[in-house]
């Protein structure tokens, strides 16, 4: 432990300095500033709808693509009849969902900007202007549940889950040091540019379940694309969660596959 501490020390404050000389803050206006919201959803009916209706009341979105991840229920007549554009991807797993969110938001030409989240009601359309404040200065805006202020107390977010995420977020940041801050690697809610989306699609693997937004993101920065972290409100969910939330112990799951991936490689897998 010792030695690890002295080396990260050393990494710290040798190397870092380097990296960050002649620096510069990017500004990259975005003209088009209209976006096409891909929602991710999988057995959703009770919440799908107003998720549906508060992105498309937001004058910035040009309209609403949901994925429907071969749900059992009503998740795809409930979209569309709130007015989205509904597609169905019969492959399981989370991966594979926001792939095809992404393939499908790219193929309009009127917008730039895909915006990527869920349709459980935990991230709100509201939180789009802020993403918008910050996508001048890189190619994708993550954002971050960690604000204390901007969480409900009522989530499936857990101080466990909370600070698991604050880690490996750390962890990531090590492992592309001097490339940017990491406090949330977990969260579903991202904005991208469609040229630096274009590219990168074919570098992550669609196979990559629950821990697809870490790898997402290291792929993202291995290819040398600018990410920065937005501050975003986060709400209960409605319905059940599916995904690496449902409890601690899945969590841990998820978190050990995202620190395997970031350290030694990622390996797909089916929905867990």
């Amino acid at each position: 432990m010792t030695i690890g501490i002295l080396l990260a020390a050393i990494d710290l404050f040798v190397p870092l300095p380097r990296k960050r000389a002649g620096s510069t803050v990017r500004f990259d206006a975005i003209v088009n500033r209209q976006v096409t919201v891909a929602l991710t959803a999988y057995n959703d009916e009770e919440s799908i709808a107003e998720a549906v209706k508060d992105f498309i009341s937001h004058p910035r979105v040009a309209r609403v693509v949901v994925v429907d991840n071969n749900s059992r229920d009503a998740t795809a007549s409930r979209a569309a009849a709130a007015g989205a554009i509904v597609v169905v991807e019969e492959r399981p797993g989370y991966g594979r969902c926001v792939i095809r969110c992404y393939l499908a938001a790219v193929d309009f030409d009127d917008t730039d900007l895909t915006l990527l989240c869920e349709g459980d009601r935990t991230f709100r359309a509201h939180d789009i202007d802020k993403f918008l404040a910050y996508i001048d200065h890189a190619d994708i805006v993550n954002g971050t549940r960690i604000s204390e202020q901007l969480r409900a107390y009522e989530t499936q977010l857990s101080t466990f889950m909370y600070y698991g995420n604050l880690f490996v977020g750390k962890l990531l940041e090590a492992k592309h040091l001097g490339r940017g801050t990491f406090t949330d690697v977990g969260t579903t809610y991202k904005l991208c540019r469609n040229d630096a989306l274009r590219d990168l699609l074919s570098h992550v693997d669609p196979s990559v379940n629950l821990e697809f937004n870490a790898h997402f993101l290291d792929m993202a920065l291995a290819s040398g694309l600018d990410i920065v972290e937005c501050p975003i409100t986060f709400h209960q969910r409605i319905g059940l969660s599916k995904g690496g939330n449902v409890n601690n112990r899945r969590a841990l799951s998820v978190g050990l596959r995202m620190i395997r991936g970031i350290l030694f490689g990622w390996r797909g897998e089916g929905r867990a």
